[in-house]
């Protein structure tokens, strides 16, 4: 099912002389999904310990063809004690997306802001299902301002072209 979505303000750079700028939602869906439990049925027994929880999130980003690109949003999660390691959980969440009437220069931020705050919501309902489904209490994922992390990849590049994604 597509969605037109209208890009936000802060996306946008200077004046619009852009004004029918979109981001459709061609498909989104789980391109990989792992969950280990490595150490079951020990893992799951209570323990007084609280674990730690280790979150790594990546965004990678691709240009298929004219106007549609796909992003991956990866996610890696482990919980552990010092004892023990609980779980380890790999999502690797896609979308597809067609932008029209977006100008060259503001395609990066739509793919790396835009884009990943619409599919934040769905990537954080699999973790947290899967985690229960693992027998641990639902793990939901803190929301992440994307822009800022952009905005931070940005001054770590020295204000040029960002890191990879």
């Amino acid at each position: 099912m597509a969605e037109d979505n209208k890009i936000p303000e802060q996306v946008t750079t200077g004046t619009d002389t852009f004004p029918d700028r979109q981001v459709k939602v061609n498909a989104q869906y789980i391109k990989d999904l792992s969950f280990e439990n490595p150490n079951a049925p020990k893992s799951l027994m209570r323990s007084k310990e609280q674990p730690k929880i280790d979150i790594n999130l990546d965004l990678r980003r691709s240009h298929l063809q004219d106007n549609t690109h796909a992003l991956d949003m990866h996610i890696h999660a482990k919980a552990y004690t010092d004892e023990q390691t609980l779980f380890v959980l790999e999502l690797v969440y896609g979308g597809l997306f067609t932008l029209e009437n977006i100008p060259e220069a503001e395609i990066e931020p739509a793919m790396l802001i835009f884009c990943p705050t619409l599919l934040f919501p769905f990537a954080r309902r699999v973790v947290s299902d899967v985690t229960r489904d693992g027998g641990f209490p639902p793990l939901t994922l803190e929301p992440i301002d994307f822009g800022k992390l952009y905005l931070q990849r940005q001054q770590q590049a020295g204000g040029g072209e960002s890191a990879k994604h």
